[in-house]
């Protein structure tokens, strides 16, 4: 069903559907990583407790979504391949909104993490299987445009969050964080219902070890990460899971080298842009978790700002966004990624620096408004060339796994640093312990960009003869 490029986008009222259904379903999925960050203080309040423990439910809210969508993201492609885009997405739709429901009645802090580790499963089955359909029905120029819609409207989910957040926390609950899904995959299991079924592709096969070492690594360590401070650091429980978890992630990358259909094809890495583009990935991406939980955070239980006021602080980033990052796509696209995804992050960092004059008050106008603003400039240079850069480093029938690959290694990076986010604040959150996070944000963001600066290179430093293509 894939069409040759055509200069008119979007070819066919199927493409319509096919991108409308590919977005609607990944922006659930990505929005509820960022939209339950303010009612976490709503949350604590009620299932949590106070100090070290209310912290560590936060995290494990917060950890528990990412814990399964990082690590199921990459095997669920090949979920996909075997039992149909369709098929899979449809089962993927229907669980997020089954997981929504019993995270909108849990009764207690565990049920909660439960329901969201079961959110976290069905999300990464929306993802890979959102690209597979675009990938299978658009082709040439329309592929490319249709990946930069979708990768643009997930970005955006990401950052309006908050402030839908604050909104369904202060207008009803913040069980309705969770009950907002249900409506809008409705509505994308109708339209789904328009879309052609696929057939499984023969001799592909899913990669459970791969996907069980993954996920238990990355549950092992986490586990640890958060549950030291209150369990102690020398507590057996704590060690031995660190351990565990680290040796099983060492073997699911050994592992990946010789499966016959590994989840994570490390073949891609040798493309030079993709390899450097996904450590600066991981050390961006990781500092806005880390910085948006944080700052969510201090808003909330410090400064004394209510949750939607917490949202529309964090407003300008969005702006900005919505604003410059097409504008900086296309400079990018004209000069090369290398020198913007070598500022963009620097610039975000001094965003967070600003937010050093930051006390009890966080008077907005001249202590958090400031920020924000450079904040958003510095991703909105960022963003749109990071992703040209990555996607267009690898072949276009590669285009959907790369992208994959792209966005679980943004997953686990926001996954480690929130755990690491009780180590950081002490298992406290006041000034001084907010002004370590954000240093340690702004370095995260510095390092980013010192990434790019040693490994990125612009199409023509690659070829001299090749053409630099503008991104989506």
């Amino acid at each position: 069903m894939s069409v040759a490029g055509h200069s008119v986008w979007p070819v066919t009222t199927l493409q319509r559907r096919v991108l409308l259904v590919a977005i609607l379903a990944s922006f659930v999925s990505f929005l509820d990583g960022t939209v339950v960050s303010v009612a976490l203080p709503a949350i604590a309040e009620e299932l949590g407790g106070e100090g070290a423990e209310g912290l560590a439910l936060q995290q494990w809210v917060v950890d528990a979504y990412l814990v399964t969508l990082g690590a199921l993201m990459l095997v669920a492609g090949s979920v996909s391949d075997v039992y149909g885009r369709r098929q899979v997405l449809a089962a993927g739709l229907v669980g997020f909104a089954v997981a929504s429901v019993l995270c909108a009645i849990a009764p207690t802090g565990p049920v909660l993490v439960v329901a969201r580790a079961l959110q976290g499963v069905a999300g990464a089955l929306l993802v890979p299987s959102s690209l597979a359909l675009i990938v299978a029905t658009f082709g040439g120029e329309a592929q490319a445009r249709a990946i930069g819609r979708w990768t643009s409207w997930t970005t955006a989910a990401m950052i309006v969050g908050p402030f839908v957040g604050g909104l369904l926390v202060d207008l009803a609950t913040w069980r309705w964080v969770f009950w907002i899904n249900v409506p809008v995959i409705a509505v994308t299991l109708w339209l789904l219902r328009g879309v052609p079924a696929a057939e499984g592709e023969p001799g592909r096969r899913v990669d459970v070890p791969g996907a069980a070492l993954a996920a238990f690594g990355l549950a092992g360590v986490v586990f640890g990460l958060i549950e030291g401070e209150r369990l102690g650091w020398t507590s057996p429980v704590i060690l031995v899971s660190v351990l565990a978890g680290a040796v099983m992630l060492v073997s699911f990358v050994l592992y990946q080298r010789r499966a016959a259909d590994p989840m994570l094809p490390l073949r891609l890495f040798g493309a030079r842009n993709f390899a450097w583009g996904n450590l600066a990935t991981f050390a961006i991406y990781g500092a806005l978790s880390l910085g948006g939980f944080v700052l969510t955070l201090f808003l909330q239980q410090v400064a004394g700002y209510s949750a939607t006021w917490s949202g529309v602080a964090q407003l300008p980033t969005t702006l900005a966004m919505i604003l410059l990052s097409a504008w900086f796509g296309t400079l990018a696209g004209r000069y090369g990624p290398r020198l913007f995804m070598t500022l963009g992050p620097i610039i975000a960092a001094a965003g967070f620096l600003l937010m050093l004059s930051m006390d009890e008050t966080a008077f907005y106008p001249t202590q958090v408004l400031p920020g924000q603003l450079v904040f958003g400039l510095g991703l909105s240079i960022t963003v749109a060339p990071l992703t040209a850069a990555i996607l267009g480093a690898v072949p276009a029938n590669d285009a959907g796994i790369g992208s994959a690959v792209n966005n679980a290694v943004a997953r686990v990076a926001g996954l480690l640093t929130v755990a690491f986010a009780g180590i950081i604040t002490g298992g406290v959150l006041d000034v001084a312990s907010f002004h370590r996070a954000l240093l340690v944000t702004a370095a995260l963001l510095v390092v980013g960009g010192l990434l790019s600066l040693a490994g990125i290179r612009d199409a023509r430093e690659v070829d001299p003869n090749q053409t630099l293509v503008k991104p989506t």
